[in-house]
């Protein structure tokens, strides 16, 4: 994928992003080209081992994670809608960190303000994306998830 493919991919993933944080009352991110170059610079080690795991958190510094891979070349939106699925498992009544959540919970997060986002293809012709979040969301500590994780408003 050319850089202007790289740079076309991150703007969806960032657009699809601010479209599900703002219906969860959550302000926009900004892209963030140096998270993105880490970001692509995780992707394309992912690729290269065919293998689907988190970074090392002293890697990443102190940012949020969010991975996916397919079996072919997936879109920004695929991605983003994918993750984003998990709200159907989220209890807003019972805030707090799940595994079956936290792709939903990282992108929605409210005191996030930076995105960085990679993508890299494998030999195969899968593909691995990864988002990197600045601030970090999904804090497990309690009271973190119910000021940072809100419903989504109705549309009037």
């Amino acid at each position: 994928m050319g850089k202007s493919g790289s740079k076309q991919f991150a703007e969806e993933v960032l657009q699809c992003h601010n479209e599900y944080r703002k219906k969860h009352q959550a302000p926009p991110l900004a892209l963030s080209s140096k998270l993105s170059k880490e970001a692509t610079r995780y992707a394309e080690s992912l690729a290269s081992t065919r293998i689907l795991k988190h970074s090392v958190e002293s890697n990443r510094g102190s940012c949020g994670e969010n991975l996916a891979w397919a079996s072919y070349d997936q879109s920004g939106r695929d991605v983003v809608n994918r993750w984003y699925d998990e709200v159907k498992q989220y209890n807003f009544n019972r805030p707090g960190f799940s595994s079956s959540t936290g792709h939903f919970t990282a992108m929605v997060w409210k005191s996030t303000k930076m995105l960085g986002v990679g993508k890299a293809t494998a030999l195969d012709g899968s593909s691995f994306v990864v988002a990197r979040y600045f601030p970090p969301g999904n804090v497990t500590n309690q009271g973190h998830f119910d000021k940072n994780v809100l419903p989504a408003k109705a549309t009037s």
